[in-house]
């Protein structure tokens, strides 16, 4: 039986539902919204799994799962090598977000990540420590500013607000996801024009270390040929 691990509430959850309803297979809870028993319908040999979406990645980086749908930037970050232990089925063309460098608004003469490093220079010589950079996202933020050179700069962990944490002096800058830039202007911050690390979406991934039978190989071969993928 092929276990497909689904985000287990909010839009992303529901955007799940109808992407695999218009290709007619029916995922459903089995109860209320606190239940976590799950059906499916409308193909056979597959097992539904409802998790949290930051969940779905470790389970198919482990074999748990067989297949999973969750956000891309959360599979990149969390699944060291992925591309040896997860396969990208399908993008689902909803739940986009993009994760990206912003800094604060006052910092006029910062666009770039040039401009970056230049400050982050700057405020080590003047300050005597690192300039400070919040985040969820340290494998992805830290491999994306070593390829463009920025030095003297130390990653702050950030499980709360993190366009907070400027206005609250615990860091000087922010890496995170956002969808319209809203937030972080409300919060006093821009965007660095080339600071664009990731463009998420909801994706479709396959597990290259799941256990797969003989059964589960016929139905996942079913299950993306009427998916279309």
């Amino acid at each position: 039986m092929i276990r497909l691990g689904v985000p287990s509430k909010g839009r992303l959850m529901e955007k799940t539902f109808d992407w695999f309803a218009a290709r007619g297979i029916t995922l459903r809870r089995a109860g209320s919204d606190r239940d976590y028993a799950a059906i499916v319908e409308g193909i056979e040999g597959v097992e539904l799994v409802l998790l949290s979406a930051g969940e779905i990645p470790r389970d198919l980086a482990s074999g748990a799962l067989h297949l999973g749908v969750t956000g891309s930037d959360l599979v990149l970050e969390k699944v060291p090598n992925s591309g040896t232990r997860v396969m990208e089925l399908a993008k689902m063309g909803f739940g986009g977000a993009d994760l990206v460098i912003a800094v604060p608004q006052l910092w006029v003469d910062v666009d770039t990540l040039d401009d970056l490093d230049a400050a982050a220079a700057a405020f080590r010589a003047r300050h005597g420590h690192r300039l400070r950079i919040a985040t969820k996202y340290h494998r992805l933020v830290r491999e994306f500013l070593q390829g463009a050179g920025v030095a003297d700069y130390a990653l702050v962990d950030s499980q709360g607000a993190t366009e907070g944490t400027v206005k609250a002096e615990t860091a000087e800058a922010i890496a995170d996801i956002t969808s319209t830039g809203e937030t972080l202007r409300a919060n006093g911050l821009k965007i660095l024009s080339d600071g664009l690390i990731h463009a998420s979406q909801a994706t479709l991934w396959k597990s290259r270390v799941a256990d797969w039978s003989d059964a589960d190989r016929q139905a996942h071969a079913a299950l993306c040929l009427q998916l279309g993928v």
